[in-house]
């Protein structure tokens, strides 16, 4: 069976021991490996991985070209990049060419880019992401290491979706951290994608048993958040589940590769 892990994130040599520190401190949590390109693929090989999605997020406009060179000279076989695009970013109609050529998608953190998803003024951006075909994975719900508002809430997704319904929208953690209850209301069985990263493994299993019957299997992505969540864990989950092993095979790597066109 093909594994591919959907949400992963990965730092450059130089930095990624003190990335490794910050994320500790920040989520008050230890990190299990430290997240740098050879780890990850170690750990990809230990586990049976054939690819992994590295998903980069610029938390100030300033950072979003540096960031997307860095993430477009790692691409290789077993990586797929998914760039980061500030929203505010003033060159952001020619980064989006540059991803389309050298990524397979985008990732939006709205916490730590502070801004609201449904805010009109990122309609544009929207709408040309739209037409460029390219998914664009979000944080959703909680953000454990910013506590209080949620930029990225049911409400304000299904906002976007009915806006712009041909976007190939991914909501993180199930569509929504720790909100699960009303993701399930609002959002499943919705045009839109979820990827189980910090989150399946953490929901009630009555909460597992609704979404997966009322959501299409169709559309829900293996992710393990490495190096927040480790692959061998999430694997091993997701293997207990009562789930049959076509729909098994669908969600460890046949949806993101039919939705990655790979």
């Amino acid at each position: 069976m093909i594994i591919i892990d959907s949400h992963t994130h990965v730092w450059p040599d130089k930095v990624a021991d003190k990335a490794k520190e910050y994320l500790e401190h920040s989520f008050s949590r230890p990190i299990p490996a430290v997240p740098t390109v050879s780890n990850l693929l170690k750990i990809m090989d230990e586990n049976e991985i054939l690819k992994s999605v590295i998903a980069s997020v610029a938390s100030r406009p300033d950072q979003v070209q540096s960031i997307n060179n860095w993430l477009f000279s790692i691409r290789k076989d077993r990586f797929i990049p998914f760039a980061s695009l500030h929203p505010f970013y003033d060159k952001w109609q020619e980064e989006l060419d540059r991803i389309k050529d050298n990524a397979f998608g985008i990732k939006f953190q709205p916490e730590f880019q502070d801004f609201y998803i449904d805010d009109e003024l990122i309609f544009p951006v929207y709408e040309r992401i739209q037409k460029l075909n390219i998914p664009v994975l979000f944080h959703c719900g909680v953000e454990l290491s910013l506590p209080g508002i949620i930029h990225a809430g049911p409400d304000k997704i299904l906002k976007i979706i009915t806006t712009f319904p041909e976007l190939k929208f991914i909501g993180a953690h199930m569509g929504g951290f720790q909100i699960w209850d009303e993701v399930i209301e609002k959002l499943a069985g919705k045009n839109i994608y979820f990827d189980t990263s910090s989150a399946l493994i953490y929901m009630k299993k009555e909460q597992r048993d609704r979404f997966i019957a009322k959501h299409s299997i169709d559309k829900i992505l293996f992710g393990t958040d490495f190096p927040f969540g480790t692959q061998k864990n999430d694997i091993d989950f997701l293997n207990a589940l009562d789930i049959s092993e076509t729909n098994k095979v669908k969600l460890f790597g046949g949806n993101i590769k039919k939705l990655l066109n790979i």
